[in-house]
């Protein structure tokens, strides 16, 4: 069942079994209040077992690009079209949260973002090939995230 995260309240409704529920919700609600300023738009989220081609999108384009599988369980997934872009979301049981940013027109912004939710590791599959740069959120704590420009079309 869908759900709509708040950004106001924060919580760990289907974050539960992360080791880190309480920083990856504010994970979560840190991109809900960024896509509610930014577009209007209302952050929701769905359990990856009931939004199966999200998850296959996602993890295709992370084997297609870079060889990568990620071994943490996802936990919710979100996918949605905002000002020309395609936007979808993997949050991991780990606290990892992965976004695929994809400009609909030729030559817009096409990449795929990492974050990782305060007091969790480097997940293994990830130390060796990116560096994570550190940022402050009041909704998050200190959040790392890291990148790469997607080449191929999805």
């Amino acid at each position: 069942m869908p759900y709509t995260v708040d950004f106001k309240n924060v919580s760990t409704v289907g974050l539960e079994s992360s080791p880190v529920a309480e920083a990856l919700a504010g994970l979560r609600a840190n991109e809900a209040r960024y896509y509610k300023n930014k577009y209007n738009h209302n952050f929701t989220v769905t359990p990856a077992d009931e939004a199966p081609s999200t998850l296959e999108y996602v993890h295709h384009i992370l084997s297609a690009e870079r060889n990568l599988a990620i071994s943490s369980r996802p936990l919710e997934v979100s996918s949605f079209e905002v000002d020309g872009l395609r936007m979808a979301y993997v949050f991991y049981e780990s606290g990892l949260a992965i976004n695929v940013m994809y400009g609909l027109d030729e030559g817009g912004k096409r990449a795929v973002g990492f974050k990782l939710s305060d007091g969790m590791e480097i997940p293994e599959e990830l130390a060796s090939s990116f560096k994570f740069a550190r940022q402050k959120s009041k909704l998050a704590g200190v959040i790392r995230g890291s990148y790469f420009v997607i080449k191929g079309q999805y």
